[in-house]
């Protein structure tokens, strides 16, 4: 039987990831062989992700990365926060930011069989999930094209709980394509200007408007004038170029822009975990329902 030296686990611990006891086991039953210790742990690793699939990812990061007149942002997602602090994920979600901007994949099944630093990225996401101990999932991820004379504006809130990605047109200042990414990061918009906002909604707004204006006792031709400024309240609070600028309340996004010669194009905004439910395990709930069986 081979002699598993400390030197020789670390130096498995380290090409891996994984803990000392896991290494170690590893190489007992490889012969001390760390080839074919690594190839175990892999093996291992692929069983024990796929055990972790009906876990709830809600928690990671979301990254953004620009190339010539090229930018893709990400999210991927782990199932608790303390592995956005994780190097490895980190270093893993700044990849396949980059990945998605290099190769601007159609869809989904495209972007998990390009080539990563693992493999494929499907691969690669595994062997995250093994090695961190955490089921790890790329969510999402949208790639967006610029002009020559235009500017991409990058932002990352909270070290990648929020990320941003801005184009604005008619100027390749990035600095002020950042400053209009940070403000939809704080504020968060949800259309460039009103003309995206469907119709829809704004006649769902203007009865919930209208029925609020008639109980307050309002005489009816008093009422249709408070609706209509409520409404362009209503507008200039969800569409971007209509809000105060954050670093410059006095004046409006869109006039911040517009001083710089330019227009804001497209905005895309990704806040970990949004639209994901997230378990929340009630031990009382649980207890109190065996009680009753």
């Amino acid at each position: 039987m081979a002699q598993i030296t400390a030197k020789l686990v670390k130096e498995l611990r380290d090409m891996t990831g994984v803990g000392m006891m896991d290494a170690k086991k590893a190489l007992v039953e490889t012969e001390g062989v760390i080839e074919k210790a690594i190839d175990l742990l892999r093996e291992k690793g692929m069983a024990k992700a796929a055990k972790k699939s009906d876990r709830i990812a809600a928690e990671g990061l979301a990254s953004v990365a620009i190339k010539g007149n090229v930018a893709a942002i990400v999210e991927v997602n782990s199932e608790t926060d303390f592995v956005s602090k994780n190097e490895m994920f980190q270093n893993l979600v700044k990849e396949i930011a980059e990945l998605m901007a290099e190769h601007r994949p159609a869809s989904m099944e495209e972007a998990l069989k390009l080539e990563a630093s693992k493999g494929t990225l499907e691969a690669t996401l595994i062997e995250a999930t093994q090695v961190i101990g955490e089921k790890i999932s790329f969510r999402r991820f949208h790639v967006v094209e610029k002009g020559d004379n235009d500017a991409f504006g990058g932002y990352l809130h909270m070290g990648g709980r929020i990320a941003v990605l801005t184009v604005l047109e008619g100027t390749t200042d990035e600095t002020v394509a950042r400053d209009v990414a940070m403000h939809v990061a704080a504020i968060n918009p949800r259309y460039v200007d009103e003309s995206q906002i469907p119709q829809s909604e704004l006649d769902h707004e203007k009865a919930i408007l209208t029925e609020q204006a008639l109980n307050e006792g309002k005489p009816a031709n008093i009422v249709e004038k408070m609706v209509e400024g409520r409404l362009k309240k209503f507008k200039a609070e969800i569409a971007l170029v209509d809000q105060p600028f954050v670093k410059d309340p006095d004046m409006t996004v869109g006039k911040f822009v517009a001083d710089k010669g330019a227009k804001v194009a497209s905005f895309t905004r990704f806040e970990v975990g949004e639209g994901i439910e997230k378990r929340v395990d009630n031990f009382v709930e649980e207890v109190m329902s065996q009680i009753k069986q």
